[in-house]
């Protein structure tokens, strides 16, 4: 079991890597996700909904288009700031609070709802986050998340990456929430939890433009590419590449990738 002070360095580390690169590279192709959640989980006009580990604001816009008041939270300063010009030029009100997903700064039961797509799967202290989605969601309130699987290609990559650059000792992997049996270790005093498997697909030009992309912008790559030695660097590259080509689906020399994930709809 680690200390709240040994948490607390993970998350420094990690905040450092989701501010560098430009996320909204990699996170504004993606807004699928969060469309279908948000139709998953029903989200009425009115509702309060906060969006946790937001990052450029993918969750918080689909939930403003459905006439809801939101709250965008993130612990990276630059990602929020990614997701407030998107909101401006949508026209909509989203208010902005850097948070932490461990430690929301909100009363309990404030929420009508709480989302997250691939966000707070990241949480080092998964049992606190999980807590913490709980405590300030409203009775009967709706917990949405769309979290990577580990048999997907996403969790595939991670677990190359992890091979090369060992995650923290005493974090459990972020892939669990992927997990039918994890989600219902973390939110045990559900009143219900909804999981569908559903499959959002990678497109690009080709499987290396995808990965200069992925190495170039998107931080936690860019940071573990960084901490490896040349020739290393070099043998993870290759081996993700040799992965994707796998999977690619594409004969006309594109990429399309599908990778898993499971849809998960907490009734509190």
């Amino acid at each position: 079991m680690l200390t709240l002070s040994e948490y607390s360095a993970i998350k420094t580390k990690q905040q450092a890597s989701w501010e560098s690169g430009d996320y909204a590279i990699v996170g504004n192709a993606m807004p699928l996700m969060s469309e279908l959640l948000c139709e998953a989980m029903d989200v009425r006009s009115g509702w309060k909904v906060l969006d946790v580990a937001a990052g450029n604001g993918n969750a918080s816009l689909a939930a403003a288009r459905r006439g809801c008041r939101v709250t965008s939270t993130d612990f990276a300063a630059t990602l929020l700031a990614a997701g407030r010009l998107r909101a401006a030029a949508e026209g909509f009100k989203i208010t902005f609070q850097e948070a932490d997903a461990e430690d929301l700064p909100y009363e309990d039961g404030m929420f009508d709802a709480v989302i997250s797509t691939v966000g707070v799967q990241y949480a080092p202290n998964q049992e606190l986050a999980a807590l913490e989605l709980m405590r300030v969601c409203r009775k009967g309130g709706k917990i949405g998340l769309a979290n990577w699987t580990p048999a997907g290609f996403v969790g595939k990559v991670f677990k190359i990456v992890g091979k090369y650059v060992p995650p923290a000792a005493g974090v459990k992997p972020s892939s669990g929430w992927g997990t039918e049996f994890r989600l219902h270790e973390l939110f045990r005093s559900a009143t219900k939890i909804e999981t569908v498997r559903r499959e959002f697909v990678f497109r690009s030009h080709s499987t290396h433009r995808w990965f200069d992309v992925l190495s170039n912008y998107y931080g936690p790559m860019l940071r573990a590419l960084a901490t490896l030695e040349e020739d290393t660097r070099v043998a993870m590259t290759a081996e993700i590449l040799e992965m994707a080509d796998e999977s690619n689906l594409a004969d006309d020399g594109t990429m399309v990738i599908p990778s898993e994930y499971l849809e998960v709809v907490i009734t509190k």
